[in-house]
């Protein structure tokens, strides 16, 4: 979904709802990043929705730094990436301490009980299964990221 940004020459030019749209998810993101306050943002919201011209949107927004600050943040874009590489590496270490425990157990009773069927082969590869689901979709968005810039 791409932004459409007016000029000062089409201020007169009547909106639609898909501007009207744009006009309040940036005025939602401004919310969010506590550039204004919960009366503010109903207000302009409401002033969003009822906007008739691309002048009255563009007024709701000038004085925002929505564009700039918060849709293109590299430093914001590089802590999403490394908090989800950290839930990968959290989620790998209890998988490990885990299958570990397992097969742990599982030696103790082989041991003690004769019992030499290795049972933790079925969640440990339940669980690999979840970790292989939740690497790849991380790793495919640091590579396309990185082949971006």
């Amino acid at each position: 979904m791409t932004t459409r940004f007016v000029t000062p020459s089409d201020s007169a030019v009547r909106v639609g709802d898909a501007e009207r749209g744009h006009a309040a998810d940036h005025l939602g993101q401004a919310f969010t990043q506590g550039y204004l306050s919960m009366e503010e943002y109903e207000t302009r919201l409401a002033r969003a929705f009822e906007a008739q011209t691309a002048g009255a949107l563009r007024d709701l927004l000038t004085d925002l730094p929505v564009a700039q600050i918060i849709r293109r943040d590299p430093r914001r874009r590089a802590q999403r990436r490394a908090a989800a590489r950290r839930g990968v590496r959290m989620h790998l270490g209890a998988y490990l301490a885990v299958s570990v425990l397992m097969i742990a157990i599982w030696l103790v009773t082989a041991v003690f009980a004769g019992a030499w069927y290795f049972w933790p082969v079925w969640p440990i590869l339940g669980w690999g299964i979840g970790i292989v689901s939740h690497a790849i979709p991380v790793g495919a968005c640091a590579r396309r990221t990185t082949a971006g810039s």
